[in-house]
């Protein structure tokens, strides 16, 4: 069983909650927006992370994380973007990829996106698999609660899932 932590929308933001709420992890993933190369090397102190550009990161993040990481979680396989949009309202990139996915006869049973600033996790009937949003856990931008999510992976199966909220 592999526990994952996943946070979107720091903006460079870096909370000692993130250390705490993800020190049982095995894996951190981050939606994007990151804003701090720092803030990468501080996630990956506590456990290997994998994580993807936002529309707000320099070159030293973009040359670090590709636009759409793709891999899998134990059995689970994984894509994640900044911006993906949700189930019925996808950008056009992840349609196309969650299209030849499944072409290809390899789905993909979990999209994590960001961007939104808004926690979502909602089934995609349609693509058979789970949208995670973490919402946001930095301080720039609208929202009024911060938010992580954590979950776990056995083979193919998400357990456990929880979410954290964080006070502004």
């Amino acid at each position: 069983m592999t526990r994952v932590g996943l946070l979107s929308d720091t903006h460079g933001y870096w909370d000692e909650k993130y250390a705490y709420y993800f020190r049982e992890c095995d894996l951190i993933l981050h939606a994007g927006d990151i804003g701090s190369i720092l803030l990468t090397e501080r996630l990956e102190d506590i456990a290997p992370l994998y994580a993807v550009y936002g529309n707000i990161d320099g070159i030293e993040i973009r040359q670090k994380f590709p636009q759409v990481a793709e891999f899998n979680i134990e059995d689970l396989p994984v894509m994640m973007t900044h911006i993906g949009g949700y189930p019925g309202r996808y950008e056009a990139l992840v349609t196309k990829k969650l299209l030849e996915a499944e072409r290809k006869g390899t789905p993909y049973k979990l999209f994590i996106s960001g961007h939104s600033h808004i926690l979502k996790v909602m089934s995609d009937k349609r693509f058979q698999l789970l949208h995670i949003n973490p919402g946001a856990a930095g301080l720039q931008g609208w929202q009024t609660v911060r938010t992580l999510v954590t979950f776990s992976v056995d083979g193919k199966a998400i357990k456990d899932l929880n979410v954290i909220e964080l006070s502004r």
